[in-house]
């Protein structure tokens, strides 16, 4: 069967790859999508979340906006990377549907309390400000969730500083949150995503597809491209959001590792940083585990397929 997920985003180039993957998989049963704050302001990242849904053609899955900042922190976004629109390269179609009328955290509690125990993963590939307040909320969706696949953190490397990157670090109280709930975490970071590089290989696949999903695609690499190399030095972008959803559909794509997961709250030089405690064999009661290493041959086909199927939709 399908798994059911809410994937949770702040569109971005590569949760656009993220929102793609997961509408054209036949191993994921999108049942919602959410939006916060991070990429770039709210309003702008439900905007190009809605604009993704109008180049693939989603049509019976809710779209709700989510909070506007962090849980205690001001408002930092990642413009130098996604530019001013937070989806700059394309052009974007309008919206075909409005959005659903309840906040994000209200989408995320009633989905998780009317399926099953058991039913729903939650995918965030933003900062985890909804996720956070979704479970103080309702705490009892804590036991009902199957399990949290998260982009973000990195247990040796950092992107917005030297050991922390964006989504945590933009709202670690949130991720303290997360962290700290019963419901099983996999922390797709970018030790596994700077693994999935837009080589000019890999968009000549994508190309190869020939529909205005994958050319809308190929747009989102190009300017990502650009922006990395100049931000941080890259060649070619880490496309990082579709991990967390490559790992939902094939766990076999990435080696992960069990460990106890916290993140910094105080540090002057640490704050964010995603701490991993590889020194012991984990316990029974450990529900954390990082990703390590990415078969970057398989989860890039998962990419391709998914853009397949999508097709060429109907306008």
């Amino acid at each position: 069967m399908p798994r059911k997920i809410i994937l949770d985003c702040d569109p971005g180039h590569d949760d656009a790859v993220a929102l793609l993957l997961a509408w054209g998989s036949p191993e994921i049963d999108l049942v919602a999508v959410t939006t916060v704050g991070g990429n770039q302001t709210l309003e702008k990242v439900t905007r190009n979340a809605l604009a993704v849904a109008a180049v693939a053609g989603i049509t019976g899955v809710p779209f709700a906006a989510g909070c506007a900042r962090p849980l205690v922190r001001e408002v930092e976004t990642a413009g130098d990377i996604h530019g001013d629109s937070g989806l700059d390269g394309p052009v974007l179609p309008a919206p075909t549907f409005e959005l659903d009328p309840r906040h994000a955290v209200d989408v995320i509690i009633d989905t998780v309390m009317a399926a099953e125990p058991g039913e729903i993963t939650l995918v965030p590939t933003g900062p985890l400000t909804n996720i956070a307040l979704a479970v103080r909320k309702e705490p009892r969706i804590a036991e009902r969730v199957r399990e949290v696949v998260l982009m973000g953190g990195g247990y040796n490397v950092g992107n917005w500083s030297a050991v922390a990157e964006f989504n945590i670090v933009v709202d670690p109280e949130a991720a303290h949150i997360v962290f700290g709930e019963k419901w099983p975490v996999t922390m797709v970071g970018l030790d596994l995503t700077h693994q999935a590089l837009a080589t000019p290989e890999v968009e000549a696949a994508i190309a190869a597809v020939g529909t205005s999903p994958a050319r809308f695609t190929v747009e989102l690499m190009d300017f990502f491209r650009e922006s990395y190399r100049g931000a941080q030095g890259f060649d070619h972008p880490p496309v990082h959001d579709p991990c967390a959803v490559a790992y939902v559909i094939d766990p076999s794509v990435m080696t992960v590792r069990r460990a106890p997961l916290t993140v910094e709250l105080t540090g002057t030089h640490t704050l964010g940083m995603t701490v991993a405690d590889f020194r012991h064999v984990p316990g029974p009661g450990v529900t954390t585990q990082v990703a390590v290493d990415l078969d970057r041959e398989k989860f890039w086909a998962l990419v391709v397929d998914a853009l397949e199927r999508i097709g060429e939709p109907a306008r």
